[in-house]
């Protein structure tokens, strides 16, 4: 894909990353809402709409960008994207957890979550030991990294499914918004953040040419933060009405899908598979956002037997490293003179 901003100067290149990254904040929020009145319109439980609906509404972002960073031939940007989304995801409910009572909140979410979990840390680490691998072997040019990451998410999405909890309590259905209404709108907020993330991923290269800073690094940093921005909406959105459940599954679920857009970005990149151009800012930040996910699922399972000390000084933990991962990658990507 061409890159319509190649050739543009640094400073027009940072102003459509703000604008777009603007957009794509402020789209954000309309798919979580428009995403969780359609879940309530058809009846479906929380579990299933946070891991799904609300996990693809809020990953629309870093769908099209990575798509886009690829056909660019930017492949570090999208990995470090994806890498990068699943460390702020965590950081995302960590705060979240923080701000609204920390063991309280955790003791809401559903013990089948755990099965959501284990895919996410599953997928996370695939990813990495995939990009450590570097397998060159594919299928019709698609690594063969990428079909198993995508078979391992159909076959745990199931499991997450068929092991939901039972008779979970839906939301009232929103007033004035109609299914028919709610489809519209969702259909047209996600062309926006289509739109929008092309002119992310387009511009973010752009900066990247311009200032000699590691593509990866931008994209496990700026673009990563960017293209989370939906997930910070949707959770706390999420937390305000009591649905823990929803926003709990909402993050890990965006965790789960993050992983597989990099088999979907495979199938545009045509140079090589996308997981081998890994650096080592792609392992630092795979590695934490694993161990990250390890602890949100630790959490889950003590909830009931940790105190409220403990668990807020793990969530208070989980902040810590998700910062001093960032510093450690920003500090790796700055460009030597």
């Amino acid at each position: 894909m061409l890159n319509v901003l190649s050739g543009v100067g640094l400073a027009v290149a940072v102003v459509i990353f703000l604008a777009s990254a603007v957009t794509v904040v402020f789209l954000g929020t309309y798919l979580a809402k428009y995403g969780d009145a359609l879940a309530s319109l058809t009846g479906w439980g929380r579990l299933f709409v946070g891991s799904i609906l609300v996990a693809l509404a809020t990953s629309l972002p870093e769908v099209s960008n990575n798509i886009t960073a690829v056909r660019i031939d930017n492949p570090e940007l999208a990995l470090g994207d994806v890498l990068g989304s699943n460390m702020f995801n965590i950081l995302i409910l960590a705060v979240v957890a923080l701000l609204f009572g920390g063991k309280r909140f955790v003791q809401r979410v559903a013990p089948e979550q755990g099965y959501l979990i284990v895919l996410a840390a599953a997928l996370t680490g695939l990813a990495v030991i995939f990009s450590l691998i570097k397998s060159e072997v594919s299928v019709w040019q698609v690594g063969l990294s990428s079909i198993i990451v995508l078979v391992v998410y159909f076959i745990g999405m199931w499991i997450v499914y068929r092991r939901r909890p039972a008779g979970s309590q839906e939301e009232e259905e929103e007033a004035g918004i109609t299914l028919r209404r709610a489809w519209v709108m969702f259909t047209l907020v996600s062309v926006g953040v289509i739109i929008s993330g092309v002119l992310l991923a387009q511009s973010m290269d752009q900066i990247a040419h311009e200032t000699g800073i590691s593509s990866g690094v931008l994209g496990i940093l700026a673009v990563a933060l960017v293209t989370s921005m939906p997930e910070i909406s949707a959770t706390f959105a999420a937390a305000r009405l009591g649905a823990a459940d929803l926003g709990f599954a909402g993050v890990y679920g965006s965790c789960v899908f993050n992983i597989t857009i990099l088999a979907y970005a495979d199938f545009f990149y045509r140079k090589g598979v996308v997981v081998n151009t890994a650096d080592l800012e792609h392992y630092i930040a795979g590695v934490i956002a694993l161990g990250l996910i390890v602890m949100g699922g630790l959490l889950l399972w003590g909830r009931n037997r940790l105190p409220q000390p403990v668990i807020v000084s793990a969530l208070v933990l989980m902040l810590v490293v998700t910062v001093a991962g960032a510093i450690w990658v920003a500090l790796l990507g700055a460009p030597s003179h």
